[in-house]
């Protein structure tokens, strides 16, 4: 239990990110999926997409 609780302050959702960019949920996947955004990864697996956000890196890129 304890793993989880760490792992999930490692990564951030694509919700919470798209709050704090003031943008749509699809505006940071794509951002992500094209290399447009440097705050995270995307990756596909299979026939789906799967997103790290990195904290530090959201918040270098938003500036606080």
């Amino acid at each position: 239990m304890e793993l989880k609780q760490e792992q999930e302050t490692l990564n951030i959702r694509v919700s919470d990110a798209a709050k704090v960019l003031g943008k749509s949920e699809q505006f940071v996947r794509v951002g992500l999926q094209r290399n447009l955004l440097p705050i995270g990864t995307a990756v596909k697996l299979s026939s789906r997409w799967t997103y790290h956000i990195s904290p530090k890196k959201l918040r270098d890129y938003v500036g606080g």
